[in-house]
């Protein structure tokens, strides 16, 4: 049996940090910082921030209402879409009605169960060749290895491998651009320009202007490309949307969704597979049974398809992951019309704010929920959670389309780097979270690594 072990979380006060902190300092820079203990035992809150109602329900009951009972009425907020515009502009994520309802058909297809499966041993060549550099090194950035990876399996299984987006050029103006979208958060509330105003600022918009301007020629060389029809992610993205939009708009489309999927189907990967290793570089007892475990998972080669079935423990240990620390730690949604959460009135154009970082550190529906214990995710523990309490790639109809993708990409590179590495953390090192779209390791994640004997 382990020894308990609570992971470092942001600290909580006895009462809510003031709205106005949202805007400066660390509560600026990282969405889970400055919750209140009372935030984690409550199954309702409600703030006004900057002339907005903001509803934030823990209860799975009133989740569920928004995600999935009354979901016509709960759209993406008008300053999500203003904020992620500059860099997806209309696709999936960011669309809402017949627009996305058109575009979840086409997109779906790729991220069936078997067309992920059959990715596997893409996952597992890609995760082995970045392995490779690190004989000898003794130590590593664990979020840099992950979201080198991640961004090299992306660029192959969805884009035909275009060197163009795994470039170091390219992930460091992605990392910019991601790193941005707080900086702007006050303007756009504010209603005023999105003028950068610091170093980073300017940074994540050279960042955005590249990432559009790179995917756009991406797509427009495809398009011109006589092979363009070839059965890839992209060849029938563009062949779908031409077939339902005018030419413009479907071009337009084609480099937003490449765009969301580029930018979702690497970061959030990348950092739940960086959080694992963190996790599991302070729990040697458990990664000790997950390299077994993994080692008799991969025995029958790189190109078996099927190891992420055979790695029971490994996926409670990632669920458990998600649960504490979520990719993408909020989601928000803006009311059409009239409702009602629970004994509250939601009017048009209020914001409900749903939190997986509460959710799944909630006291009312976890046992000890600050603790690391994959145990929790056993079968036979599953049928006691409600289906709203843990959401960590959303839930209802926009549940991500890419949740099997991700998991069987984030299993079989951990699997592979678990089988051979022995990972140990870094002396003095603290490790905090960071983030406001997505939650990673604040700079980075330096852990030792050693071979595993044969």
């Amino acid at each position: 049996m382990s020894a308990r072990f609570v992971p470092p979380h942001p600290p909580r006060g006895a009462g809510p940090v003031p709205v106005w902190r949202g805007f400066f300092g660390e509560r600026a820079r990282t969405a889970v910082y400055g919750w209140s203990e009372a935030a984690f035992t409550q199954t309702y809150m409600r703030r006004r921030v900057m002339g907005f109602n903001v509803h934030i329900p823990t209860d799975p009951d009133l989740v569920q209402h928004v995600l999935l009972d009354n979901v016509a009425n709960y759209e993406k907020p008008a300053l999500t879409k203003s904020l992620l515009g500059p860099v997806i502009g209309r696709g999936l994520l960011t669309s809402d009605g017949s627009l996305w309802r058109e575009q979840r058909r086409i997109v779906a297809g790729t991220f069936v169960p078997a067309a992920a499966d059959a990715m596997v041993p893409i996952f597992a060549r890609t995760a082995a060749e970045r392995a490779t550099a690190w004989t000898g090194r003794g130590r590593i950035d664990a979020a840099t290895e992950a979201t080198a990876t991640t961004m090299a399996i992306i660029s192959e299984s969805l884009f035909a491998g275009d060197p163009r987006l795994t470039s170091p050029v390219a992930s460091a103006h992605i990392a910019a651009a991601l790193e941005a979208f707080s900086g702007v958060r006050l303007q756009a509330l504010l209603g005023l320009p999105r003028i950068p105003l610091t170093p980073r600022g300017w940074a994540g918009r050279r960042g955005q202007i590249y990432l559009r301007a790179t995917l756009t020629q991406v797509v427009r060389d495809r398009g011109r490309d006589p092979a363009s029809e070839r059965d890839d992610f992209l060849g029938r993205l563009l062949a779908d949307l031409h077939a339902r939009f005018e030419p413009a708009e479907a071009e337009a489309l084609a480099v937003d969704n490449a765009a969301t999927f580029y930018l979702a189907g690497h970061e959030t990967t990348a950092n739940a597979i960086t959080w694992t290793l963190f996790l599991l570089s302070e729990q040697e007892e458990w990664q000790d049974r997950l390299a077994g475990e993994a080692r008799a998972a991969l025995g029958q080669g790189a190109d078996d398809p099927h190891p992420p079935d055979r790695l029971p423990l490994l996926r409670r240990v990632l669920e458990e992951t998600l649960r504490l620390y979520p990719s993408a730690p909020r989601m928000d949604r803006q009311a059409v019309a009239a409702d009602r959460l629970g004994d509250e009135t939601v009017a048009p154009g209020d914001i409900v704010s749903i939190w997986p970082w509460l959710l799944h550190r909630h006291k009312m529906l976890w046992d000890d929920p600050d603790a690391f214990d994959p145990d929790r995710f056993a079968p036979e523990r599953k049928a006691e959670r409600h289906r709203f309490q843990y959401i960590p790639f959303g839930a209802g109809p926009r549940t991500c389309v890419g949740a099997r993708f991700a998991t069987a990409e984030a299993l079989t590179i951990l699997a592979h780097w678990l089988a051979r590495w022995r990972f140990r953390p870094v002396q003095g090192h603290v490790v905090t979270a960071s983030g406001m779209v997505t939650l990673r390791p604040a700079g980075g994640l330096p852990l030792r690594v050693e071979p595993r004997p044969a």
